[in-house]
């Protein structure tokens, strides 16, 4: 199939996509209990002539076409949606209140299930097999890791990824070898103090007062105790303390995630906040309870691999549309757990439309759907230069 051709193709089936990335878009479910989108992707692979297995990494899909006894090559879409309430505005947007797909996974799986549209005709000029995995649970980062527990990933040789990236305009992707992601930890800190009366803070310790301290002097520690070479990123997103208005907490609990690029430093991380948290909170007169869980490695991308999928990009898209980026994100990707013992890479879609796009996890994400012919044709065509240089 040679570009013009699968180009057609795509453009062929490219109403039938934009209407499934429709209803999957309104119709979002959280990690791990991605059900209907599963049995809907499930249905449609079986339509044209993939072997299906449904509950693989629980609420995963894993699917193959192509010769049994042959290399493996695979690709990664993902399914679940985000706990965000859809400001959206577009006329498909959520049905369910609370839930939205705020970070593409909707792009991503519709995407998979072109590539699988495009492919099936071919099932019998295959010189590999192709597996394609639909996991779960990207956004907590345990889907990865319930599909390769599960065997997803025996005997894969290449794994293909893709992301969408608002900051490149629909029509363009981009690529990067080496780092594209960082390593990435959720971190929990227990605020401990002595409660009292709001009006005589003095005669108590103030867990509140303490926890604003943690979430300051962390940062602080972070730009002075460690090099600025080797960027750390600490989010707080949640704190949850305090009873009334006018008693002092003796209680605070904080959430947030922890990122950074190089693998040795991020192995550090947990006891050097352990011990910054503790010193700050013994500092005002509490105690602190830290707990640190490691969620996803980096993403590291194989430069051949990366180059294959540059090249491709070339051909279908020119050689203006295929940028490569300078800069990896302190973003994670448990495609990282995948990846572990195989070659892969994944790229950047873009999704910007005339206007631009906003940010991912935002409640107004609107990408341009026609991104969606892009990733169809970049990685159908990855996929079949992946297979024609292994024969």
């Amino acid at each position: 199939m040679n570009a013009a051709q699968l180009k057609a193709a795509v453009a062929a089936q490219l109403p039938d996509l934009v209407a499934i990335r429709r209803h999957l878009h309104a119709h979002p479910e959280l990690s791990g209990n991605e059900h209907q989108t599963a049995a809907l992707v499930a249905g449609e692979l079986r339509s044209v002539g993939w072997r299906v297995q449904e509950g693989v990494g629980r609420t995963g899909v894993l699917a193959e076409l192509g010769p049994e006894r042959a290399p493996i090559v695979a690709l990664r879409v993902d399914l679940d949606a985000l706990p965000v309430e859809e400001r959206s505005g577009v006329p498909y947007a959520s049905v369910h209140q609370g839930l939205m797909h705020a970070c593409g996974h909707d792009i991503h799986t519709t995407v998979g299930l072109g590539v699988a549209r495009i492919l099936a005709p071919l099932a019998d000029q295959l010189s590999a097999r192709v597996r394609l995995l639909f996991q779960p649970a990207e956004e907590t980062a345990q889907g990865a890791a319930w599909m390769r527990a599960d065997g997803a990933m025996e005997g894969v040789e290449a794994l293909f990824g893709v992301h969408v990236f608002p900051s490149l305009e629909a029509g363009s992707i981009g690529v990067r070898s080496g780092s594209l992601t960082a390593a990435a930890g959720e971190l929990e800190v227990e605020v401990l103090g002595e409660g009292g009366h709001g009006a005589r803070p003095h005669q108590s310790t103030d867990a509140i007062w303490i926890a604003a301290r943690v979430v300051s002097g962390l940062q602080e520690a972070i730009s002075r105790r460690l090099d600025a070479l080797h960027p750390v990123v600490v989010s707080f997103g949640r704190i949850e303390g305090g009873k009334a208005f006018n008693v002092i907490a003796d209680h605070v609990r904080l959430l947030g995630t922890v990122r950074c690029l190089d693998l040795e430093l991020h192995a550090q991380l947990p006891g050097w906040i352990e011990d910054t948290v503790k010193a700050i909170c013994t500092g005002y007169g509490g105690e602190a309870r830290v707990r640190y869980r490691c969620i996803s490695p980096p993403v590291h991308n194989d430069p051949e691999l990366t180059q294959l999928v540059a090249d491709a990009a070339t051909e279908l898209l020119g050689r203006q549309q295929v940028l490569w980026l300078e800069q990896p994100s302190l973003g994670a990707e448990d495609f990282a757990e995948l990846q572990q013992g195989s070659r892969a890479t994944m790229f950047r879609l873009g999704v910007a439309g005339p206007e631009g796009c906003t940010p991912l996890h935002s409640s107004t994400f609107r990408p341009d759907e026609a991104c969606l012919a892009v990733g169809v044709e970049v990685l159908s065509a990855s996929l079949l230069r992946w297979m024609e240089a292994c024969r």
